[in-house]
C-alpha cells in the first residue's frame, strides 16, 4: 500500500469540527505534515496517545515561550546551509521538508515562509570542506535528507567520498520511523549507501525513534536492509513530555533499539524553541527520568548520554546531589571548555543551561545564575 502525505488537518477524519477549528490556528503558525502510514499508528481512542502528540498540533504550542533559534545556530553558519561549530564536524542542511513535521522540532524556523537556510547547490560548501582538512565528519541534515531522491543524494555523497580527510558521513533522518517503505522500496538508495561504504568512507544513519511503538515490523525491516548495506545505525531522541518521559517507556525504547543493533546515542533535553513549552520538562526531572530508564536497560542500551545542544557547546548532565547539579562540556567550540565540569546550585524549575549558568559569549567565563526562573510562558498569544 502506498504512503500518502497529509498537509491539512482536514485530511484527518478522526478530528472533530471543534478540534479542527482550534488546532487550525496552531497549524497556521507551525506547519502540519504527516502521512497515512504514521497516522495509522495513532490510537485515536486515547486523547493522550504519544504518536498523536508527536505529529498532531496541540493548542498550547501558541504559548509565548522560547526562541526560533534556541541554540544560536546562526552564529555558526558559514553561509546558508553550512554550519561549522566544532572543528572536525560540519552540518549541511540539504532539505527543508520532512516525512512528517515533529511538533517539538527545534528547527521549525526552516518551515516558515521565506526561510532560506537550506542549500540546494552544495558546490561552495564542498569547496569549504576541501579547504578545511580538520573536518573529518560531515552531517547531512535539514529537514530530512532521506526525503530526497537517491539521484539527488548521490552527487553529494559521491563528492564527499572523494575528499580524503572526510572519513565519516552522517545522515540525520526520521524516515525509518515516519515512512520505512521509503528505504525498503528503493533499491537505488540502498545501492548508493552500499557504494558509499565500499568507497572507504563510513556512513552512519542517525535514526530518530522517539517511542517504542514506532519500531513496527516495517521499520525493523528497513533497519535490517540498511545494516545489510553496511550502514552503521544509531538513534537519538529528545525527552518529550507526554511521549517518552516515563522511565519505563524510555528504557523500552533503549532496549528494543539495542536488540536491533541500533544503540542509543543521545537523549536531548528538549530545546526551548518557540512553541515547545508543552513538550519540555524541567531539566532535573528529565535527568532523573533518564537515569531511571538507564537503570532498567542493559549492555549497549546504556550507551546514551543525556545532553543539551547549547549555544556554547554540547553539555552533558552528569549528576545530581542534594544541593547541586553537575554538567560537563561533551563538546565545545571553544577548546578551553572541552571537558570542563560545572557544578551549580540546583534549580528544580530550570529548563535550560542558562537557568543555571550565564555563559559570556564563547569564552570560558561562566557565572552561576542566582535567579529562580520558572521557564513558564510569559503570556498566551491571542487565538
Amino acid at each position: 500500500m502506498s504512503t500518502n502525505y497529509l498537509t491539512k488537518l482536514t485530511q484527518i477524519p478522526e478530528l472533530s469540527d471543534a478540534e479542527l477549528r482550534q488546532l487550525g490556528k496552531v497549524a497556521k503558525k507551525f506547519a502540519f505534515r504527516s502521512n497515512s502510514y504514521y497516522q495509522a499508528l495513532i490510537d485515536w481512542s486515547d486523547p493522550e496517545d504519544p504518536i498523536r502528540r508527536l505529529v498532531v498540533p496541540h493548542a498550547e504550542e501558541l504559548l509565548d515561550w522560547g526562541d526560533y533559534d534556541a541554540s544560536g545556530e546562526a552564529d555558526y553558519s558559514i553561509r546558508p546551509g553550512l554550519e561549522h561549530k566544532y572543528p572536525d564536524t560540519v552540518l549541511l542542511l540539504v532539505n527543508n521538508v520532512c516525512g512528517a513535521f515533529c511538533r517539538f522540532c527545534f528547527r521549525k524556523r526552516l518551515f516558515l515562509k521565506g526561510n532560506q537556510e537550506t542549500v540546494r547547490d552544495v558546490r561552495q560548501d564542498l569547496a569549504y570542506i576541501r579547504q578545511h582538512q580538520e573536518i573529518s565528519n560531515v552531517l547531512l541534515t535539514g529537514g530530512d535528507p532521506l526525503l530526497m531522491s537517491a539521484s539527488r543524494l548521490a552527487p553529494i555523497l559521491e563528492k564527499l567520498t572523494r575528499i580524503g580527510h572526510v572519513r565519516i558521513i552522517r545522515i540525520g533522518s526520521k524516515m525509518t520511523a515516519f515512512n520505512p517503505d521509503r528505504i525498503s522500496n528503493d533499491p537505488e538508495l540502498l545501492a548508493l549507501f552500499r557504494r558509499t561504504v565500499q568507497s572507504g568512507t563510513q556512513l552512519y544513519l542517525m535514526n530518530h525513534f522517539n517511542h517504542p511503538r514506532e519500531l513496527t515490523p516495517q521499520a525493523v525491516h528497513a533497519l535490517r536492509l540498511l545494516a545489510g548495506a553496511g550502514v552503521m545505525l544509531t538513534n537519538q531522541t529528545p525527552m518529550i513530555k507526554g511521549v517518552n518521559d516515563q522511565p519505563e517507556v524510555l528504557s523500552a525504547l533503549f532496549n528494543r533499539l539495542s536488540f536491533l543493533g541500533v544503540p542509543p546515542y543521545y537523549v536531548f533535553q528538549c530545546r526551548p524553541t518557540r512553541g515547545n513549552y508543552i513538550y519540555t520538562l524541567p531539566l532535573e526531572q528529565a535527568y532523573r527520568n533518564f537515569i531511571e530508564a538507564w537503570r532498567h536497560s542493559s549492555g549497549l542500551a546504556r550507551r546514551a548520554r543525556f545532553v543539551m545542544s547549547h549555544h556554547s557547546g554540547k553539555i552533558e548532565v552528569t549528576g545530581l546531589t542534594r544541593g547541586h547539579i553537575l554538567f560537563r562540556y561533551h563538546r565545545a567550540p571553544n577548546p578551553v571548555n572541552d571537558g570542563k565540569i560545572i557544578i551549580c546550585r540546583r534549580n528544580p524549575r530550570g529548563i535550560w543551561f542558562d537557568d543555571f549558568v550565564k555563559v559570556d559569549s564563547l569564552s570560558d567565563t561562566m557565572i552561576e545564575q542566582k535567579s529562580n526562573r520558572t521557564g513558564k510562558p510569559a503570556r498566551e498569544q491571542s487565538a
